[in-house]
């Protein structure tokens, strides 16, 4: 297991650890026999002991590129670099060209010193909250392998990827839940933030119009880390919001709707642990949430427009379940996109309004723990039903054009869930510190309980 970004950047820099020390470990994980590197990875960068070798060199002549000088992260299959093909996890861009140069948030992450462990599998073209991918296989959340449950989409690999020791963070996109539902299955943190903080030039898109780039990783910090990184701006220290007196807005409606029990438990727990520490919980219902259903067109009317050329070309090659979601897209005229984009803008202001008295927006992530996969891959029916449901609260912040962060709320051994903090738009910093002060309060309370 590694450690996090933040613990392994302090002990490269003591010289405790070596970068290639690290890649080594991450090479090991990703090949075990019983593993999921071979779900989890689309391409692994054959080469990353040997830039390993250069990052060390650099840190012995104190020449570091930057702050995450030697830090392996995984990439997922949306992002072009250089000489390969960005395939979005599709069998249908196998004939595509190589990308010519970088995306510009790959660009910054190797500017600052990071090295890239390979490419993660995805859901295909990022159309779906569930992970599975008939092409390249399904990696399976860490929880319950016995049964095999999905690890969240479309992100899939990338969240696997931390969770099982093959990358120590990893970089994916967030349409309707992208990072932070895969996050939440796999007990890890997800930051959503406001898409226009980062650059999307070389970014396979999905819908652009709610498309964001984000990051998976094991705390807050790491995360943080990551997103100044990308967003081309100075690190800058995150400290903890002071919990007492903040005024946290829960949702009375929508957001807790068929929440299965062993998410409602630990939610309740937070929500306990919160008001402790002093935090005010303000609990009323927004009854424009459910509007928010209303809204899906979007994302398939953009994605459409995006695919028309390579759909025309390569039907037999996209997973049918993607394809007809694709397809749907075909019907929704130029006026009716327009219309939704428009009732879309006068939802997200009728929402900023009612949670202004309010720090941030608290709920669970998703209604659910990571369901078991074999019985999606049986039943289109259920597959997108559950799909609907996974994303239910998520995509809330895309469309907000917001920023979100799930992190675990879970007690150790038990199945993962992710608690959700958001809220509107460039308030990055301060959902951040928030989740970093909620999750400092709930390491306290795990290891009170040991």
């Amino acid at each position: 297991m590694l450690d996090t970004l933040s613990n392994t950047r302090a002990a490269l820099a003591r010289g405790t650890l070596s970068a290639v020390a690290l890649a080594q470990r991450i090479e090991s994980a990703i090949a075990a026999p019983h593993g999921q590197g071979s779900r989890t990875y689309i391409s692994v960068n054959t080469q990353l002991r040997h830039q390993a070798r250069l990052s060390d060199l650099r840190r012995s002549r104190r020449e570091p590129s930057g702050v995450l000088e030697g830090i392996a992260l995984s990439l997922k299959d949306g992002f072009d670099q250089a000489g390969q093909v960005t395939k979005a996890g599709s069998r249908a861009l196998a004939w595509a060209m190589p990308a010519h140069q970088d995306a510009t948030v790959v660009q910054r992450l190797a500017a600052a010193g990071a090295l890239f462990t390979g490419r993660t599998n995805m859901t295909e073209f990022a159309f779906s909250a569930l992970g599975l991918n008939p092409h390249f296989g399904t990696p399976l959340s860490p929880y319950d392998r016995e049964t095999g449950r999905i690890p969240g989409g479309s992100s899939a690999g990338a969240a696997v990827s931390v969770s099982d020791g093959m990358a120590v963070a990893a970089i994916g996109t967030d349409t309707g839940g992208s990072v932070r539902i895969p996050a939440a299955f796999c007990g890890l943190v997800g930051f959503k933030p406001t898409a226009k903080r980062i650059p999307h030039a070389g970014v396979f898109p999905l819908a652009p119009s709610l498309d964001s780039v984000g990051s998976i990783a094991r705390s807050v910090t790491c995360c943080a880390t990551l997103d100044s990184v990308m967003a081309g701006h100075p690190e800058r220290e995150l400290a903890a919001a002071d919990l007492r007196g903040l005024r946290l807005l829960l949702p009375a409606n929508f957001v807790l709707d068929g929440v299965e029990s062993v998410v409602a438990h630990s939610f309740e727990r937070v929500l306990t642990l919160l008001s402790q520490a002093g935090a005010i919980i303000v609990e009323r219902p927004l009854p424009t949430l459910a509007e928010s259903m209303a809204f899906g067109g979007i994302y398939t009317r953009e994605a459409w427009l995006h695919h028309q050329p390579v759909l025309a070309a390569h039907t037999a090659a996209y997973d049918p379940r993607v394809r007809i979601r694709v397809e749907g897209g075909a019907a929704i005229s130029e006026r009716t996109h327009l219309d939704l984009q428009l009732g879309r803008a006068k939802w997200a202001a009728h929402i900023g309004t009612a949670m202004a008295d309010c720090a941030a927006l608290i709920m669970p992530t998703t209604p659910m723990v990571a369901p078991a996969l074999a019985p999606l891959e049986a039943c289109d029916e259920l597959y997108h039903a559950t799909n609907l449901r996974a994303m239910r609260n998520a995509k809330l912040f895309n469309l907000l054009e917001g920023c979100a962060v799930s992190i675990p709320c879970h007690v150790s051994h038990t199945a993962p869930v992710g608690l959700m903090i958001g809220a509107g738009g460039m308030a990055d910093h301060q959902v951040l510190s928030i989740a970093l002060a909620v999750e400092s309060l709930l390491a306290r309370h795990l290891l009170a309980m040991t």
